[in-house]
């Protein structure tokens, strides 16, 4: 028997246990699904405000629940528990994230190539401002997440404030994080044609 290599093999078998998994990051995508034709705008009154120029809008500040606001994805366990996932992070901050998606998917929605993420140097007499307040986003792998907003839409000018509130829940697909994140840019999707719909609905 040959001793001396037992050390060695030792030392393999401590450093293969002590490496650390492969650290997986995620972002959330607009929903390509998305169009001007199929916006719940559509279901706005005929009578809704038309122009040949573009809506300009900025999108935030966006909050979200401090449970969330963090690099790691944080997954709903049970009634009460969270699980706070060290390996599967999204790759920018969240309500950053959200933020970015919720303006892509508006310009889809609006048909307008001007909405931007939150600038506070615009001039809010000329620009649409969409407030994102996100109350809740729960995640449950290889089950359902929900996103639930309380949003606020302010015209240019000295325009009435609309707010609302979306609630939606998109099962999840599969197995894993990559399907979970795809739901939950379904449920965003759902957001936004909500505020959409406010955005293009005519003048109280």
């Amino acid at each position: 028997m040959r001793w001396g290599t037992l050390p060695c093999i030792g030392l393999a078998v401590l450093i293969g246990a002590c490496a650390s998994p492969a650290t997986n990051f995620y972002t959330l995508d607009p929903d390509p699904s998305l169009s001007a034709s199929t916006s719940a705008a559509t279901n706005a009154p005929t009578n809704a405000p038309t122009s040949s120029r573009p809506i300009v809008a900025v999108i935030g500040p966006v909050t979200i629940p401090d449970v969330v606001d963090r690099p790691q994805i944080v997954t709903r366990v049970g009634d009460h528990g969270v699980a706070v996932n060290e390996f599967d992070r999204w790759a920018q901050p969240l309500n950053g994230d959200i933020g970015r998606v919720i303006a892509a998917n508006l310009g889809t929605l609006l048909n307008s190539q001007q909405i931007s993420v939150f600038d506070a140097t615009r001039d809010p007499a000329t620009v649409w401002h969409v407030r994102i307040d996100v109350m809740r986003f729960d995640s449950v792998p290889g089950r359902d997440v929900t996103v639930d907003v309380l949003w606020a839409v302010r015209p240019p000018g000295k325009g009435r404030v609309v707010t609302g509130r979306s609630v939606a829940h998109e099962t999840v697909s599969g197995p894993g994080f990559a399907p979970l994140v795809a739901a939950h840019d379904r449920a965003l999707a759902s957001v936004s044609r909500d505020i959409a719909a406010a955005m293009q609905a005519p003048p109280a």
